[in-house]
């Protein structure tokens, strides 16, 4: 009866008008407050992105520190994401929130201040980024975990899920803009200051939701315990299994692009800081455009083959941009790019949290930032040496490859993992009952 009520609910809202429904999650007062704070924040969190990734390269020149750095920034996500989520499920997700974003906004401060007093080092990039890997090791499987707490109904998971993408990426369009602008016209310290700054705006907005008390249960198991359970329901249940597998390979071999781009901005392109904040800018405008469409998505049905298309767009924007020397075409080479890495992600990310259980939420989310972030690291060490042997251009070809290659396996084994889906939607009236019953007799 519940499901059907907000069902119907949905279908109000929808017949409202042709884009009510795109917004539909910001009815809830507590996402609401949440994207508030978050918009703020994730501007300062690309404009030290971009400033990080500057800094290595005017400080070394080398495009194998620019790797190194990005693996000692998320190599701690990978080791402590699987404890990180058996902690998220036993605790009060707002209150790792709040300790998570202070810890980083003490990061950033740190990193301006040893930035505009000149005494920055190599040395204290790389030991503050691990120290941010610590802290993305609790916070990304906190923060997917918390979302659906922020919305009272879950059938609006998906539009606060595609909400949020917009608004990271709406972020990643301004915020490196920003940051070559500031470091041309001063330098990366003023980047990390805004950063430090900007995190008030999220501990606010999580201080400020009205949530029901979390009935905390004493747990019956032990961690270890509660992180084979975590292991065996991600690896036995092929759905979330196959997206993760993808997932892995795509932040192994194509994620790490990112950390090349200074040496497109300045060796292949033959530009400076405000080449690279507009190369990072048309990425976040590649990647706000999918986000667009998704949060236009009236229902999660059909992404599934959405996965391996936008993997293959992502694929060919990287061989492309690879091979490009000009850049007027580098540009909406680096928008394709951005569309399929974000399509890729959303996707992704919204059946994984549709899927789910609640009771192993933040174990398998924790999974999640293990394939998005802590397989990273390795990519950005693999990217780093590839390009010291065989240049940048050239690594980034690989890795389009890679991507390609990656979404053809995620295709062949499409059919398995809807028919494993299908009942989990019917369950959840994703899905009507009668077509799961005319499916099953079809293939009978």
């Amino acid at each position: 009866m519940m499901t059907k009520t907000r069902t119907s609910q949905r279908e109000s809202i929808a017949a409202a008008g042709d884009f009510s429904h795109a917004w539909r999650a910001l009815r809830h007062r507590n996402f609401r407050l949440f994207f508030g704070g978050q918009s703020i924040s994730l501007i300062g969190t690309w404009m030290t992105r971009i400033a990080t990734s500057w800094l290595v390269y005017r400080l070394t020149k080398s495009p194998l520190l620019l790797g190194t750095v990005g693996f000692a920034g998320q190599i701690p996500t990978f080791l402590l994401a699987p404890l990180a989520g058996v902690i998220v499920d036993r605790i009060d997700r707002r209150k790792v929130l709040v300790w998570t974003q202070t810890l980083a906004m003490v990061q950033s401060l740190l990193l301006a201040w040893l930035t505009l007093s000149h005494r920055i080092t190599i040395a204290e990039v790389l030991a503050l980024s691990a120290m941010q890997g610590v802290i993305n090791a609790f916070d990304m499987p906190g923060r997917q975990s918390f979302m659906v707490k922020m919305v009272e109904d879950r059938g609006d998971l998906s539009n606060a899920i595609a909400i949020n993408s917009s608004m990271v990426n709406t972020a990643r369009l301004i915020g490196p803009s920003l940051a070559g602008l500031v470091i041309a016209a001063s330098n990366e310290g003023w980047c990390f200051l805004v950063d430090g700054i900007s995190y008030i705006a999220v501990i606010a907005s999580l201080i400020m939701m009205r949530l029901p008390a979390m009935n905390e249960q004493r747990a019956t198991t032990t961690m270890l315990v509660q992180m084979r359970e975590g292991w065996a329901y991600v690896s036995g249940f092929a759905p979330i299994r196959t997206i993760l597998l993808l997932f892995a390979l795509l932040s192994l071999m194509g994620w790490p692009f990112m950390v090349l781009m200074p040496v497109f901005a300045a060796q292949v392109l033959h530009g400076g800081p405000h080449t690279l904040g507009f190369l990072m800018g048309a990425v976040g405008v590649g990647s706000l455009i999918s986000a667009l469409a998704m949060v236009m998505r009236r229902s999660v049905r059909g992404l599934t083959k959405m996965i391996p298309i936008a993997a293959t767009a992502f694929g060919v924007g990287l061989i492309c941009f690879g091979l490009s020397r000009s850049f007027w075409l580098s540009m909406p080479l680096m928008l394709l790019t951005g569309f399929g890495m974000m399509q890729g992600l959303t996707a992704s990310n919204t059946i994984v949290q549709t899927l789910v259980d609640e009771k192993m939420r933040g174990r398998v989310m924790s999974y999640y930032t293990m394939a998005f972030v802590g397989m990273a690291p390795f990519g950005s060490l693999l990217a780093g040496g590839l390009a010291h042997v065989m240049g940048a251009p050239h690594t980034v070809i690989v890795s389009g490859v890679a991507c390609i290659l990656g979404a053809l396996w995620f295709w062949s084994r499409l059919a398995a993992i809807r028919k494993q889906m299908r009942p989990i939607y019917v369950r959840l009236g994703i899905v009507p009952q009668a077509n799961l019953a005319a499916e099953e007799s079809t293939e009978s």
